[in-house]
């Protein structure tokens, strides 16, 4: 092991209920290895007493953020680093954070995993028109005599995002005999290309898909993008399936045409508002499928942002560039 230079004094700062699967004791054990690490405390503590940022070089974090306002940083004078196990950074940034060129890591990279695996399952279930098929023994209580799905041979998947998910799931996709087409307006053709993607517009995708996923951040551009005309251009037996950000999709538009189209599948892992209001029509549609963030990082699966976390504190306790930094310009894609 390379031996370290300089340990610096590291906060860890999260919500209590989360921390313990974030930051489990093996990856606590591997942070107080490198640095000295403060007692930890939750925002609305650290909010009570921002002294407690005096001396602290690298600011951890996760679910809880504190925000980084100028109140925080005026009693931050020594930090040098915020790193974050989570997938957005931009709930605790400010303008006057970005005014300290301090560098922020994002776990986005290991909080993409899970979200890629499940949007893998739904997808090929999609395909196969798994949901639609069940409904429909279910209701006539009867196998059907033949039941005729494309499968995943040579069918059309349409990605709407190549960010850190979207892009790990046309990865993933690439060992199955399907064509990934995605709609990304700040993604080139050769960068989709070397993904083994075909950029096209939202008529296209929608229109030729059998299976589309959204992967696009919350933007104001984003905002209620999916809406009934997009959904109701989609092939017989085809699946939306949602792991992004539920107001992505325009609910009152969208759940007519799911009600009028039976043969379509709607996997929602989350909706706008969440959860849907109790009389939300959501609840009832058979052929739309509720899940709680499921593709998220759950239990265990957290720690991989920790494990991330630590691996770039490392880099900077050893003088090397970070590989997860997020650029400024760069901080309004992160979903």
């Amino acid at each position: 092991m390379t031996e370290l230079q300089h340990r610096p004094t590291a906060l860890l700062v999260m919500e209590e209920r989360r921390r313990d699967d974030v930051y489990p004791e093996a990856v606590l054990k591997e942070i107080g290895a490198l640095a000295d690490l403060r007692e930890p405390l939750t925002r609305e503590r650290l909010a009570e007493r921002p002294e407690a940022m005096d001396g602290v070089e690298i600011l951890l974090s996760g679910w809880g953020s504190p925000v980084l306002d100028s109140v925080l940083m005026a009693h931050a004078p020594d930090l040098r680093a915020v790193l974050v196990a989570a997938g957005s950074v931009r709930p605790l940034t400010t303008p006057e954070f970005w005014a300290r060129e301090i560098p922020i890591v994002s776990a986005a990279a290991a909080n993409a995993v899970p979200v890629a695996e499940f949007t893998l399952a739904q997808v090929l279930l999609g395909l196969k028109q798994a949901h639609r098929v069940s409904r429909e023994i279910r209701e006539r209580r009867s196998y059907p005599p033949d039941s005729r799905v494309a499968g995943a041979y040579r069918s059309r998947v349409g990605l709407l995002g190549l960010g850190e998910i979207g892009a790990l799931v046309a990865s993933h996709l690439r060992s199955f005999d399907v064509e990934v087409l995605a709609s990304d307006p700040v993604v080139d053709s050769a960068a989709a290309a070397e993904l083994g993607v075909r950029l096209v517009g939202l008529d296209e995708l929608f229109a030729t898909c059998a299976v589309v996923s959204l992967h696009a951040p919350l933007l104001p551009e984003t905002e209620g993008l999916v809406n009934g005309d997009l959904v109701g251009r989609m092939g017989i037996g085809a699946t939306l399936i949602n792991t992004a950000r539920g107001a992505v999709v325009d609910e009152p538009s969208v759940i007519p045409v799911l009600g009028e189209r039976p043969d379509l599948t709607a996997i929602l892992d989350v909706t706008w508002p969440e959860p849907p209001v109790p009389d939300s029509p959501l609840y009832t549609l058979p052929n739309v499928v509720l899940t709680p963030h499921l593709a998220g990082a759950l239990g265990a699966e957290r720690a991989r942002m920790g494990e991330l976390v630590a691996r770039e504190l490392r880099r900077f306790v050893l003088g090397q560039a970070f590989q997860h930094a997020v650029a400024p310009d760069r901080a309004h894609l992160r979903a």
